[in-house]
């Protein structure tokens, strides 16, 4: 069974290692939305792969520190992409939840990147 549970949070980066003539390098800001999939067998007691309360409980501590900062002032995350936020945060939360199987970051509702572990 594959469950997916999705967060939001606003921040604002700069991507530092493109040319100063691409936009992205100038500071701007996302709606950023991240989605956690986790596989798993359902608990035939519970009916559940993994409680939904108990994902948050691992990624909120998280998501307090992406929520409305700068991310390239976090560290691990000097530049940003949505392909290095996704690597960030499974690095993060997998140990935390054996389940994880991917790591999706929307920087818009068109553009996101996904992370598995390779």
């Amino acid at each position: 069974m594959k469950i997916t549970q999705a967060f939001t949070f606003e921040a604002a980066h700069r991507l530092p290692h493109v040319p100063a003539t691409h936009k992205c390098h100038r500071m701007h800001g996302h709606s950023y939305r991240v989605e956690l999939q986790l596989d798993g067998r359902v608990n035939p007691d519970t009916g559940f792969v993994i409680d939904f309360f108990d994902v948050e409980k691992v990624f909120g501590p998280l998501l307090g520190q992406l929520d409305h900062h700068t991310l390239n002032d976090i560290a691990g995350l000097e530049n940003p992409t949505a392909e290095n936020i996704a690597a960030w945060i499974w690095e993060r939360v997998k140990p935390l939840l054996g389940e994880l199987s991917s790591v999706r970051v929307f920087e818009t509702p068109s553009c996101w990147a996904e992370y598995d572990g390779n």
